[in-house]
């Protein structure tokens, strides 16, 4: 790193630090767009995503996973005689009114699966077990909903759909994009809080042999399973997560303010990044008058932009990560994962470099002679 560079850099301490806060601010705004972004898609279809299902046979024409209709059970049997089926299990995933204590109703979205399989059940335990929802009126939330569902603690009994619930465990980080929590349970207890018939499921989840092509045996379960949709796990998240994230225009909006907060910060560091160069104009010149090369304003040019962007990155960063863990205590979840953060530090590099690279003709083009015009 060129010592000049250094010094121009840190010589004006206000005009580094109003170059320091253009990066900044660019960088934090698209780390929380693209962040919103992609908490959407995470929390659109999680709950398919950890199902460690295999194959979901559903009621003709589902539009996506939280809005299933009942199915007879006794399909299970039809679909539990296709080859290569290991096992079928019934599902429920249903909306549900939650009694608070004040007496006011919450939607939550009841989960009945079968605790023997654990298909569909739930994920990052953080307290109790999935055996203990083999109790009657037994049910797990997750821990970040405790609040919006009357600030329940385990052992708690409360009310779904005027039946008596116990809770026995919490799990941390599974997030429900229609903000209608989780409520997980055995698909017997599930039966007591829905308004479904002890003969009919939601769903018919389905686990395949080792070895067998899921295409294939969506294909043979079609044929022998009558009057019901099947799809691949992957077809389930695809069809919920475009319903969710883009159909309702939720994703869209997000999407678009990620691609804006792109744009917004490339202009704002470009503008900042010329501006520091401009201010240095006549050190360039006096440079040129003493034989200083175009070659040699370029590297200065551009590593006072790399080392612009990597102190504004280095910033962004940590500022960027309590923003990202505050979002943990809030509905609207925001991810920065670690592509995400390398991702960022390249476009920092990017829009750092293409910004000075404006000014590099400017500097270039200087008349050394202006030094001596005063």
């Amino acid at each position: 790193m060129s010592t000049l560079a250094i010094r121009n850099l840190f010589h004006d301490k206000v005009r580094l630090a109003v170059t320091l806060t253009g990066v900044v601010f660019a960088l934090i705004l698209i780390v929380v767009q693209f962040g919103l972004f992609l908490g959407f898609l995470e929390t659109s279809a999680n709950i398919v995503e950890h199902s460690g299902v295999d194959l979901w046979i559903t009621a003709k024409g589902l539009p996506h996973v939280n809005g299933g209709s009942p199915i007879p059970e006794r399909r299970r049997y039809k679909a539990m005689q296709a080859e290569g089926v290991k096992e079928v299990r019934p599902y429920a995933l249903v909306f549900a009114n939650w009694k608070l204590p004040t007496g006011a109703q919450e939607a939550v979205q009841v989960v009945g699966f079968d605790v023997d399989s654990r298909l569909g059940g739930p994920w990052e335990l953080l307290a109790g077990s999935v055996d203990d929802l083999k109790g009657d009126d037994t049910v797990i939330i997750d821990r970040h909903y405790r609040a919006k569902l009357g600030g329940v603690e385990i052992g708690d009994t409360v009310e779904i759909n005027g039946r008596r619930a116990r809770i026995v465990g919490y799990t941390d980080g599974v997030r429900s994009f229609t903000t209608a929590p989780y409520v997980y349970t055995s698909f017997k207890n599930a039966l007591d809080y829905i308004p479904m018939t002890q003969d009919q499921t939601v769903f018919l989840v389905v686990r395949a042999m080792p070895g067998v092509a899921l295409d294939v045996l969506k294909a043979r379960l079609q044929r022998v399973v009558p009057n019901v949709d099947v799809y691949t796990n992957g077809e389930m998240l695809s069809k919920t997560r475009n319903y969710w994230v883009f159909s309702t225009g939720a994703g869209v909006t997000t999407l678009m303010g990620a691609v804006l907060g792109l744009l917004v910060g490339t202009v704002v560091v470009a503008q900042t990044i010329y501006a520091a160069t401009v201010d240095h104009i006549r050190e360039f010149g006096t440079l040129k008058a003493m034989g200083a090369t175009n070659g040699y304003l370029y590297k200065v040019i551009l590593q006072q932009a790399l080392l612009s962007a990597v102190l504004g990155f280095a910033i962004a960063i940590v500022v960027a990560h309590f923003v990202v863990e505050g979002s943990r205590s809030g509905d609207a979840l925001i991810l920065m994962p670690p592509q995400m953060v390398a991702g960022v530090f390249g476009l920092a590099i990017a829009m750092c470099t293409a910004a000075s690279v404006l000014s590099i003709r400017k500097a270039t083009s200087i008349d050394p002679a202006m030094v001596f015009r005063g």
